[in-house]
């Protein structure tokens, strides 16, 4: 069983930062994909950005040149920093891994952009 411990959030005034940090723990052994996704109310979940265990990145459209993805493989962990905050970043981020064919979601953190 994976399971996924998310830290940071919160909210930022518009053109702000914030840092997401996030933990797997579990037998994972084989390669991975890490990452965010995120839901705002009455929109579709997006993706945000993801990171394979050997350091390959994909970022949202919406957010790239804002937002980067880093990882520590031996920690199991991933990080987002978020710049240039827009009120649209707004929205529920959670924290996903795919392992051995399976996804799994931690329950989110909130992100609010506002002045």
């Amino acid at each position: 069983q994976v399971q996924l411990v998310e830290s940071g959030g919160g909210s930022v005034q518009p053109g702000g930062s914030l840092r997401l940090s996030c933990k797997a723990s579990g037998n994972i052994v084989n390669t991975y994909v890490m990452g965010w996704d995120r839901l705002a109310p009455g929109k579709e979940s997006e993706l945000v950005a993801k990171i394979t265990r050997n350091g390959i990145t994909n970022y949202g459209d919406s957010v790239k040149g804002r937002f980067t993805i880093s990882g520590d493989s031996a920690q199991k962990m991933v990080y987002l920093e978020m710049n240039d905050l827009k009120p649209e970043d707004t929205a529920r981020y959670y924290c996903t891994i795919n392992y051995d064919g399976k996804n799994y979601w931690d329950k989110g953190t909130q992100v609010t952009v506002s002045s």
